[in-house]
């Protein structure tokens, strides 16, 4: 996202070689370089080796001076850039002058005058020097980020325009002979192994208070983020949160939230956008944020205000995607709901008390993101509450109106609709949520009417250039989509209230209007479109009519003919990847839930040739449609009708019906491995229709809500389904099959004996189970041999080796000549009732004296609970 470049931060004075830095005291130095090394360029010879000699040493009285003097001529010496050889040495020289800058603060000039020549592009003698010394180049521009600790503006700054200049290099004033220039990318790859960015995000909690240090930070992070490998340094040092949280901190310049927020973007962008969320999920960024979009979106007046609010806007959208940030605790939620509808909703609320959006392209982004953040939240059940007192159905429902003529809009046409469109799509997302507002605004009544002006003829030019709008160019089949799915959610939702209030308004009797007209208005160039129109419509049919029978009477001969006709589009277009797949599905439900179960609908079906068009779709041996058009077979089976239409079909070849669903068998069976010989024959009479899949599958435990894999293996494949069809034409006289298909039909029909026989095994192994422990009850031999065959099987699973000093208890009892094995649980039965009295006895246990001896509590003749003292008699 392009961005207009914020003003320059207010930089510090540019100091040159000759700037006074406050000291305790002023010490001149004089570098003198004469004009032939100027001319010539050559570097002057310099032993760096005794420079850092001589700050290591200390105790003569002009050892200082001589500090100061000798890297003003290294300064001097190396003014047109450092060689990478050297670069080791500079800057642990730079790194001794840092550490007498706190005790001696005229080191500060020459520490900075190094920096300054960071800036320039590094020189290397050899084409393999960036390779050699590689390591010493990323130790050293990763001592950059070490220096922010030192307490002085200027050098701060410095070093910060240094690392800018990285990016942004300039070539030597004047060529070295001998040298050439290091690659314009090399020092930014070795900032990247050095960690620069990451020390750079830790120096910004030193600048607090100090504003212009900060933007000169934020500014070298804005270049050091649009690398990957920054990024991912700096999320480490937790530079989201960090910069977050102050993005509502003091600054005329308005430079910290614009720089902050290129930061985050490129930080959401490179990085872990998960690792991003989490930082950004507290309740510090989140306050900083909403006071951030709320001041730009009711104080900003320019373009750049406007776009920077619309970035901060996103970022709030991806944070909210996080169910756990706190949006409602901020207050943020509410805000937000007041904001993206206070223009169609009138609202008494001061902070949009005046405020009036514009038809800018800001402004217009905006009701969009402001739209799509609404579909974000409702997500969270905790937002409902706030979306009913918000009216966010009311106001999204001023969209779903058909356009006044003469009417003065405050957006153009072409941003109209697309609002109008994001507006429906918002509340197919919105509405399932909130079904009472949906019902008290007359959602229903309201989206009916709307579909109603999509279908007429009435002059409309749509623009059709949004996203929502595509396919929609001069027409209003993008509006009729959008209404559709907003319908379709509402249905699926099996409310009873919604349902019923569809039916009893004339939705079904609309909605088969709707899909013949899109018949006629068939065309290529609107051809997907049209059949996801198509294709919703019988979905909300099958929706209203499956548990409806006076739905599915009015569906009625017209809804079977619009069925018919989808039925026998040509079979090549399935192919075409258009959608007419999903129509056929679409299809195929609709005539499970609108036909099925209605007579007059099954006979009428089975009049217009029905069952020969399923046979025919079945013919063309698609997996995918297989199991379903199988399964309304078995439900048509059922009308004393089908059987003859079944029996009369031929197919290619003259293939009759059964014969089709033996050869499904055979090739269902291939596929999931089960064995037979070369005649169809059963090879293994002990498991005639195990899978090789069942074979290999391991024990997996299941939860008790989810079904077992015998359950799914009847589900998923279609030996079931082709079974029952067969059963119902009673496996008999049945035409057009071969030898092999009388076969495969003898394994079919004892189809579910083989599904039995796995009941048989089990009730074997439970008559085995039992014989075995009345052998053991009634022969002692048998029961020793028993009990030997336990102990050395809980032998065998103790473990080997006894830990030194561990005392072994013993789990069973010794002499007991029993092999069930002794468990935790303890039967206990009730006490007698002889020793208890009975459950009319007096239960006031507690005051009565207990018997001396042990044992149960036992009814007592006399009991005395306190020798009351005598009275003294009177004198």
């Amino acid at each position: 996202m392009s961005r207009a470049e914020a003003a320059e931060p207010a930089e510090a004075p540019e100091p040159s070689s000759r700037i006074k830095f406050s000291s305790p005291r002023q010490i001149p130095i004089v570098g003198v370089v004469t004009e032939d090394e100027e001319v010539q360029g050559a570097f002057k010879s310099m032993d760096l080796n005794r420079v850092i000699k001589l700050f290591e040493e200390t105790g003569k009285d002009d050892w200082e001076q001589r500090q100061l003097k000798s890297v003003k001529k290294l300064v001097q010496c190396y003014q047109n850039g450092f060689p990478l050889r050297d670069l080791a040495q500079i800057f642990k020289i730079l790194n001794l002058c840092a550490e007498k800058i706190k005790t001696q603060p005229h080191f500060i000039e020459p520490a900075y005058n190094i920096i300054k020549l960071c800036g320039l592009p590094f020189l290397k003698k050899k084409a393999s020097d960036e390779i050699t010394y590689a390591e010493d180049t990323a130790n050293s521009i990763g001592l950059l980020g070490d220096l922010m600790k030192i307490q002085n503006s200027e050098l701060r700054i410095q070093i910060c325009k240094c690392i800018i200049d990285f990016y942004h290099a300039e070539p030597p004033k004047k060529h070295i002979t001998g040298y050439q220039q290091a690659s314009s990318s090399y020092k930014i790859k070795m900032a990247e192994v050095g960690e620069l960015a990451k020390t750079m995000i830790q120096s910004l909690e030193l600048l607090e208070n100090q504003l212009v240090e900060k933007l000169w930070v934020l500014k070298a992070l804005q270049h050091l983020s649009t690398s990957e490998v920054n990024c991912t340094l700096m999320v480490k040092a937790q530079a989201a949160s960090g910069i977050c949280a102050h993005l509502n901190d003091p600054d005329p310049s308005g430079q910290l939230l614009f720089r902050s927020s290129e930061i985050l973007w490129n930080l959401l962008e490179k990085s872990s956008k998960e690792e991003i969320i989490q930082q950004l999920s507290n309740l510090k960024c989140l306050l900083a944020l909403k006071e951030v979009f709320k001041n730009l979106f009711i104080r900003g007046v320019s373009h750049y205000d406007r776009q920077l609010r619309n970035d901060i806007l996103v970022i709030t959208t991806i944070i909210s995607q996080n169910p756990g940030a706190p949006m409602i605790e901020s207050g943020f939620t509410r805000d937000l709901i007041l904001f993206a509808t206070f223009n169609e909703v009138k609202s008494q609320n001061p902070l949009v008390k005046g405020l009036k959006l514009s038809n800018s392209y800001e402004d217009f982004e905006l009701k969009k993101l402001l739209f799509n953040i609404i579909v974000i939240l409702c997500k969270d059940l905790s937002t409902i509450q706030l979306l009913i007192d918000g009216k966010v159905i009311l106001a999204l429902f001023t969209y779903v109106k058909r356009p006044e003529k003469h009417k003065i809009l405050e957006w153009s046409a072409a941003q109209y609709e697309e609002l109008q469109l994001h507006a429906i799509a918002t509340l197919s997302s919105v509405a399932p949520f909130l079904i009472d507002e949906y019902l008290f605004y007359k959602g229903n009544d309201q989206v009916l009417e709307f579909l109603a002006w999509c279908d007429n003829e009435d002059s409309f030019f749509s623009h059709g250039n949004s996203f929502h709008g595509a396919g929609g160019r001069g027409n209003k089949f993008a509006q009729m989509r959008y209404s559709l799915r907003l319908l379709r959610a509402m249905v699926y939702l099996e409310n009873d209230t919604i349902n019923k209030d569809l039916c009893e308004n004339g939705a079904i009797q609309q909605l088969i209007g709707i899909f013949k007209n899109t018949i006629s208005k068939y065309n290529d160039k609107e051809e997907a479109i049209l059949l996801e129109i198509q294709s919703d419509i019988l979905l909300i049919l099958s929706g209203l009519c499956e548990y409806h029978i006076p739905g599915k009477e009015i569906f009625g001969t017209e809804g079977v003919d619009i069925i018919l006709h989808v039925m026998k589009t040509d079979p090549k277009k399935l192919q075409s990847g258009l959608g007419y797949n999903v129509l056929l599905y679409s299809t195929l439900d609709s005539i499970w839930c609108c036909i099925l179960g209605c007579y007059p609908s099954e006979d009428y079906f089975l009049e217009k040739e029905g069952i020969f068009l399923l046979l025919d779709l079945l013919a063309l041996n698609q997996k995918k449609f297989c199991n379903l058009i199988l399964g309304i077979m078995v439900e048509f089976c059922d009308n004393p009708k089908t059987a003859a239409h079944v029996n009369a079909w031929r197919g290619k070849k003259d293939q009759t019906a059964a014969s089709l669903l033996i050869k499904l068998w055979r090739k269902e069976e291939k596929e999931l491995g089960v064995k037979r010989d070369k005649y169809g024959k059963i090879v293994d009479t002990k498991k005639p229709l195990f899978t090789s899949f069942q074979e290999e599958q391991k024990i997996i435990p299941l939860p008790a809500n989810c079904p077992t894999i015998a359950v799914m293996d009847v589900a998923e494949n279609i030996r079931a389904k082709i079974y029952a069809v067969l059963g119902k034409l009673d496996f008999e006289n049945l035409p057009g099959l071969s030898a092999e298909d009388f076969v495969t039909l003898c394994i079919i029909h004892r189809y579910l004996d083989f599904k039995i026989q796995a009941t048989h095994k089990q009730r074997e192994l439970a008559n085995k189970s039992w014989e075995n422990f009345l052998a053991r009850t009634s022969n002692a031999k048998t029961l020793k041999k028993a009990k030997r065959l336990q102990e050395k099987a809980i032998e065998s699973s103790r473990y080997g080796e006894r830990p030194p000093n561990a005392i072994f208890h013993r789990t069973d009892i010794k002499g007991l000549n029993a092999t069930v094995p002794s468990g935790g649980v303890v039967t206990v039965e009730s006490t007698p009732a002889r020793l208890v009295g009975g459950p009319l006895a007096d239960t006031d246990i507690a005051l009565k004296k207990l018997p001396i001896r042990g044992g149960a509590l036992q009814k007592v003749k006399a009991v005395k609970t306190v020798d009351e003292p005598k009275k003294s008699d009177p004198a």
